[in-house]
């Protein structure tokens, strides 16, 4: 049975002009048609680096996480042999453009920005976070503050709607789509969209009244609530939608076959009991507390939906 995320997008593909299919770009290859590009069989075109550098998608403050990933980025030291570094990256076009400049080679890319830098990057996703059950995801949210008039989602209609960037999947592609399809809304028409640039940023405004409503990720919403951040009763929920993959943790394509396995075994052997990194992210709902294998071909379907029915294009130049 369709999702109704999935049928709406798809009702919207059929009503809509037809937009290209996903596709790597042409410095890359997919012989295997697993839609990530192949490691290079070219000695000459692998890279074995002596640091590693590691960046997480930048969805709130950079600083609260480098702190939160340290003891596991000690761990990627001890396994690879390598020493490693956090990268603060700023904005997702940052975070993909290093990637794809050779500057980044691990990575957490966020749900939407996921099939850009697969594309555009390079980006080999290989691992999620999920509970202890293998539960996971995060589900887009539409909130408003109380007191905003704005009780159910037609009431955006005239008013601002804060997006994040135009990369995020819950902070912009999927509401666009979902706001379209199943209300007959668009921005620029029938509300203002402005941008943030963070999801953090965005549940800030709502909370300090700056924005009268945002479409932001509950998962962060949860950790900044954990983190008194923000109370609770602060924001008011008028639109929740179906459950979508969290972030994707991934590395470049062309680093050696070799370092790739012993990164991926660095993710899946970490040791989560009493790690910063669980006490952060077990404040989310469903709890993250362990990485569990993924691929982009099958759990990123449902995006790649998404980004046709919003005209996302993947060129990379």
């Amino acid at each position: 049975m369709k999702t109704l995320v999935a049928a709406l997008l798809m009702s919207s593909l059929i009503a809509g002009p037809a937009f290209a299919e996903f596709a790597l770009d042409s410095r890359y290859q997919d012989a295997d048609g697993d839609l990530i590009a192949d490691v290079p069989t070219d000695p000459s075109q692998l890279v074995d680096p002596d640091t590693l550098i590691f960046a997480y998608t930048p969805v709130e403050d950079p600083a609260v996480y480098a702190d939160v990933w340290a003891g596991f980025l000690d761990h990627l030291k001890t396994v690879t042999g390598k020493e490693v570094q956090f990268f603060p990256v700023q904005s997702n076009a940052a975070q993909i453009e290093a990637m794809r400049a050779g500057r980044l080679h691990i990575a957490g890319f966020n749900t939407g920005s996921n099939p850009l830098a697969v594309a555009c990057a390079g980006f080999r996703p290989f691992a999620m976070m999920a509970s202890k059950d293998g539960l996971y995801g995060y589900e887009m949210e539409i909130i408003t503050y109380p007191g905003s008039g704005i009780e159910k989602v037609e009431d955006i209609k005239g008013k601002q709607l804060a997006f994040t960037s135009e990369t995020s999947n819950s902070g912009f592609k999927a509401p666009s789509a979902i706001l379209k399809a199943e209300f007959q809304m668009e921005a620029g028409k029938d509300f203002e969209p402005v941008f943030s640039g963070k999801h953090d940023n965005s549940i800030l405004g709502v909370a300090n009244k700056d924005y009268p409503a945002a479409s932001i990720a509950n998962s962060v919403k949860a950790r900044m609530i954990a983190r008194d951040v923000v109370k609770d009763d602060q924001l008011v929920v008028i639109y929740k939608s179906e459950t979508f993959p969290t972030t994707g943790y991934g590395l470049a394509y062309n680093l050696t076959p070799e370092l790739q396995e012993k990164i991926k075994e660095a993710f899946f052997s970490f040791d989560w009991e009493g790690s910063k990194l669980l006490a952060e992210f077990e404040t989310s709902e469903p709890p993250q507390e362990k990485f569990i294998p993924i691929t982009f071909k099958d759990n990123w379907a449902v995006i790649r939906q998404i980004d046709a029915a919003t005209g996302v294009s993947y060129n990379c130049q």
